[in-house]
């Protein structure tokens, strides 16, 4: 049985509870001005922060936001970023190519990426003359880690007359070496467009061997692929979601394309973050599965407070080194900056702007879904 310990008079306060939260290590105290320009807020996150936490949080989210103030600082938070970040700090809010975007529109001469280091990069390369910072430089990613402009190099001696596709979750050295990017949004319509333009019925995508998997599933052009994925998606499989269904019948079962293939075989529907954080507010689910990483569920789920959310996610670690703490220090030490070497960004520009010319889908794309999805790839 369970001991219940009180403390009274006469009892010491064990260690802990006397150790300074993250905020007074900074010299920031929850006072009157901390209390009148954030306790509004707390609504957003009350379902992740707990009214006992709260006053530890608030400090750092209102010293967070005059310094974006102060030193014309934007923050671009990713879906994948903890609701504190999401919610309380970031001025902009989606995947990452979306988060790029609005880098390059903004007139803050400073962005912070709440994200990991291939999205900097990006947004480096769109906003050549603003200062990129990343809270942590460990935030990398193992989808990124997969392949080097190196091993792009090689694949292109290996197959010179066909276009290589980048999916945009890669460093700034590999989209240099390749003809186009693409986001799990627009893969398939890249695809079909790269191939046209070079009269082939073949192409190359790197690094999401899911990715690709999946896009081939959609697409009569053959599709020659990478063996990278995300440790966060690959997780998952078809057996998990048979489980799921079992448990929780009547769930629409939602992936993300960087699942394996037999996860999509049994899911409902499958797009990119933005297809399904659509799909959650338009469709009139009522209980929803999503197969993502697990901050992306609870930013999704705080929508959508009329549907029930069954969470079986996966963290991803590299994104959650990101913390209200190292954001607020980057803003102090204007630190770590993101820089690209011009002639890499050049190349990685010219990649990515041949995706931005083309034309954007009215709707979210989906994927195929349900038995026979599964379609064979040649692997590099």
């Amino acid at each position: 049985m369970a001991r219940v310990i009180e403390f009274g008079q006469g009892c010491d306060i064990p260690a802990a509870r006397l150790r300074p939260t993250a905020a007074e290590l900074r010299g920031l105290a929850y006072d009157a001005e901390v209390k009148a320009s954030t306790d509004h807020l707390y609504a957003d996150v009350k379902d992740f922060i707990t009214p006992m936490e709260w006053p530890a949080v608030a400090p750092l989210v209102h010293h967070i936001n005059k310094l974006k103030k102060a030193k014309n600082a934007v923050i671009l938070a990713h879906n994948y970023m903890t609701p504190d970040v999401f919610r309380l700090v970031g001025d902009f809010r989606g995947d990452s190519l979306q988060l790029a975007r609005e880098a390059a529109r903004t007139d803050a001469k400073v962005i912070v990426q709440a994200g990991v280091h291939f999205m900097a990069e990006t947004s480096k390369i769109l906003s050549p003359d603003k200062t990129v910072l990343i809270p942590d430089l460990r935030a990398g990613c193992s989808l990124a880690a997969s392949i080097t402009g190196a091993d792009v190099r090689l694949i292109r001696q290996r197959y010179p007359n066909l276009p290589i596709v980048t999916y945009v979750n890669t460093t700034a050295d590999v989209k240099a070496e390749c003809d186009i990017t693409c986001t799990s949004s627009n893969a398939t319509q890249v695809v079909e467009h790269i191939a046209a333009k070079w009269g082939v019925d073949t192409v190359i995508m790197v690094p999401d061997e899911f990715l690709a998997r999946n896009t081939a599933a959609n697409t009569d052009i053959k599709i020659i692929a990478w063996q990278g994925n995300c440790e966060v998606h690959v997780k998952f499989s078809g057996e998990d979601v048979r489980q799921i269904r079992e448990a929780h019948p009547g769930a629409i079962v939602l992936a993300h394309p960087e699942c394996p293939p037999d996860v999509l075989e049994e899911a409902d529907f499958a797009g990119s973050t933005s297809a399904l954080s659509s799909y959650v507010r338009e469709s009139g689910a009522r209980k929803v599965v999503l197969l993502t990483e697990c901050s992306m569920s609870d930013n999704v789920a705080a929508d959508n407070p009329g549907v029930e959310f069954v969470k079986p996610c996966n963290l991803c670690p590299h994104m959650k080194r990101i913390s209200l703490e190292n954001i607020y220090d980057a803003l102090v030490g204007m630190k770590h900056e993101v820089t690209v070497p011009e002639d890499i960004r050049i190349r990685a520009k010219a990649a990515i702007d041949a995706m931005l010319a083309l034309p954007k889908p009215k709707v979210f794309p989906k994927f195929k879904v349900g038995s026979g999805v599964t379609t064979p790839v040649e692997l590099i």
